[in-house]
C-alpha cells in the first residue's frame, strides 16, 4: 500500500547540490540532456545531471522488490522503521541483486547488467527526487556501485513531487515495453493493488498495465487468495507464516485455478470450493501445473484417490466446524459443507507445515523437523494420489479416443455431403477422384468392422449395422 516516507539524511544538503548542478546545466547553454517521464498522462521532460553515487538512496517504496522484502521479516521490519539506515539500504541492495523467486541466489540478469556497465558504461540516465531517492535505476545504481563507479547520470523530478507522484512515475516507467527487467509476478499484483487503493477504476488500471479488464479482475482475485493463504498459514503461537515470494513460481497454476473455480462455481459452489482448496494444497506442495490440472473435481479426487493415502495427522475436519453461530440468538445455521470444511482443514495443515519447515530461526530444531516431516508425508500422499489420477485419466482418454475419432469422421462426412451438393450444382465435381475416395472409405469401414466385432457377444445397434453393412452382400 502507498506510504509517505520521511526525508533521507542530509536531504537539504543534497537538494542544494542538485539545484546548483541543474542551474549549471542551464547556464552552460547548448543542447541539454533530458529524460521524459509520464506523469498523470502528460509527458514531463526533466533535466539530467551527474550526481555522486554515495549521495543516492535506494527507494524503499520501489515496486521492483516489494514482494521480495518479505524474504527476511526481521530485516523488513527494520527497513520499515528506518528505510535509510545502512542496514536497510544494504538489504535493499541485496534484494536488487538477488533472484526475484529466490533471494538467497544472485540473479544472473544482475551480473549481465554489471558486465554491460563495465564494458559500455551507463547508457540511460536514472531518475531521482530532489532529496536523492532513486525513482528509476535502483538496480543500475547497485551495479554501478559494485563496478566501482563514483557517479551516476540521473534525471531530477520537480521538487514539489509527493510520494504519490513518485510512485506513479516509477510505475509508468517500469511498464514501458522497453524496460530491461520486468517486474516479478507478485510485484505486478502489488502495483495493481496500489493503483486501486488510489481510487483508479479497473478499466484505467487494466489499460495502464496493458491487459484486459477481466484479466485485471483475475489478478486481483489471485492476490486476494495469496493474502488469505498467508494468513491461514500463520502460527498464532510462534508467528511463522508463508511469504509473498513463496508464490512467485505459481502464476500459471493460480490462473488456471481461477478459470476452473469460476466455471464450476456457477454450477455447484460447494464443489467449486473443494476444487479450489485441493488445488491450492497441491500448489502449496509445489506440484507441477500438469499435476495440479489432474484435480478436475475436488470431491471426486479426494474420495477416490487421496483419502486412503493421507497420513494419520491429516484427518478430515470436524463437521462441527461447518456450522455458524448467530450472536444473540443462540442458534447455529449451516455454514460451509462438511466436504468444504474438510478440504479447507487439510489445506490449512499443509500451509502451516510448509511455513514451519523452513523457520529454523523461529521454531526449535525439533519443531522445524516435525513440520518438515509432516510436509513430506502429505506430499507423498498427494504424489501417489495424483499418479493414480493421472493413470486413470490416460486410460479414460484412450477409451474415448476411438469414439472421438469416429465422431470426427462423421462430422467430416457431413461436411462432404454439403460439398458434394455444391460441386454438383456447379458441375465442378471430379467424379473419378470422388469414386477413389469412396473406395478408400469402404476399405476403412471393413477394417473398422473387423476390429469392432472381435469379442462382442451382444453388439449394440451401431456395431450391428457396421457388421451387416460390411459383410458379404453388404458393402461390396
Amino acid at each position: 500500500m502507498h506510504r509517505e516516507f520521511p526525508a533521507p539524511p542530509r536531504a537539504a544538503e543534497f537538494s542544494e547540490l542538485v539545484k546548483k548542478r541543474l542551474a549549471e546545466a542551464k547556464e552552460a547553454g547548448g543542447t541539454r540532456e533530458t529524460v521524459t517521464v509520464d506523469w498523470n498522462g502528460q509527458a514531463l521532460h526533466v533535466d539530467v545531471i551527474e550526481t555522486p553515487l554515495n549521495g543516492l538512496y535506494f527507494n524503499p517504496a520501489t515496486h521492483r522488490i516489494r514482494a521480495q522484502r518479505t524474504h527476511d521479516p526481521k530485516r523488513d521490519a527494520e527497513l520499515e522503521a528506518d528505510p535509510y539506515s545502512a542496514a536497510s539500504q544494504d538489504y535493499l541492495k541485496h534484494l536488487l541483486q538477488a533472484s526475484p523467486a529466490d533471494p538467497n541466489r544472485r540473479d544472473p540478469e544482475f551480473d549481465d547488467l554489471l558486465e554491460s556497465l563495465k564494458e559500455f558504461g551507463q547508457n540511460d540516465p536514472g531518475l531521482i527526487t530532489h532529496q536523492g531517492v532513486l525513482v528509476n535505476g535502483n538496480t543500475r545504481a547497485a551495479a554501478l556501485r559494485e563496478s566501482g563507479a563514483q557517479s551516476m547520470r540521473v534525471g531530477v523530478l520537480p521538487e514539489s513531487f509527493t510520494w504519490a507522484d513518485v510512485n506513479s512515475v516509477e510505475l509508468s516507467l517500469q511498464l514501458r515495453k522497453d524496460h530491461r527487467r520486468e517486474y516479478s509476478y507478485i510485484n505486478r499484483l502489488l502495483a495493481m493493488e496500489e493503483q486501486a487503493a488510489l481510487g483508479r477504476t479497473p478499466e484505467l488500471i487494466a489499460k495502464e498495465f496493458r491487459i484486459r479488464t477481466e484479466t485485471y479482475r483475475q489478478e486481483r482475485w489471485i492476490l486476494g487468495v495469496i493474502y488469505e493463504l498467508i494468513e491461514r498459514s500463520r502460527d498464532p503461537e510462534h508467528g511463522t507464516a508463508l511469504r509473498l515470494i513463496d508464490f512467485e513460481h505459481h502464476q500459471e497454476k493460480l490462473k488456471e485455478l481461477y478459470r476452473a473455480y469460476d466455471k464450476m462455481k456457477a454450477i455447484d459452489p460447494d464443489r467449486a470450493d473443494v476444487l479450489k482448496e485441493l488445488r491450492l494444497a497441491a500448489i502449496t506442495l509445489e506440484f507441477a501445473k500438469t499435476d495440479v490440472r489432474l484435480i478436475e473435481d475436488g470431491t471426486e479426487f479426494r474420495k477416490r484417490y487421496l483419502d486412503s493415502e493421507l497420513p494419520a495427522g491429516f484427518a478430515a475436519a470436524d463437521p462441527a466446524d461447518a456450522s455458524v453461530s448467530i450472536p444473540g440468538l443462540g442458534i447455529s445455521v449451516a455454514g460451509t459443507s462438511d466436504a468444504v470444511a474438510a478440504a479447507r482443514g487439510l489445506t490449512d495443515q499443509i500451509l502451516r507445515a510448509k511455513a514451519g519447515r523452513g523457520a529454523t530461526g523461529v521454531l526449535s530444531d525439533d519443531q522445524s523437523r516435525a513440520a518438515s516431516q509432516s510436509y513430506e508425508q502429505v506430499k507423498r500422499a498427494f504424489d501417489t494420489a495424483l499418479e493414480t489420477a493421472g493413470r486413470n485419466a490416460r486410460l479414460k482418454k484412450r477409451k474415448q479416443m476411438a469414439p472421438g475419432r469416429l465422431a470426427d469422421a462423421s462430422a467430416s462426412i457431413d461436411l462432404c455431403v454439403a460439398d458434394l451438393v455444391q460441386a454438383r450444382s456447379s458441375r465442378s465435381l471430379d467424379e473419378e477422384a470422388f469414386d477413389d475416395a469412396v473406395l478408400k472409405l469402404r476399405d476403412s469401414l471393413r477394417k473398422l468392422a473387423k476390429q469392432a466385432g472381435r469379442g462382442l457377444q451382444n453388439p449394440g445397434d451401431g456395431v450391428t449395422w457396421l457388421l451387416d453393412a460390411t459383410a458379404p452382400g453388404g458393402i461390396r
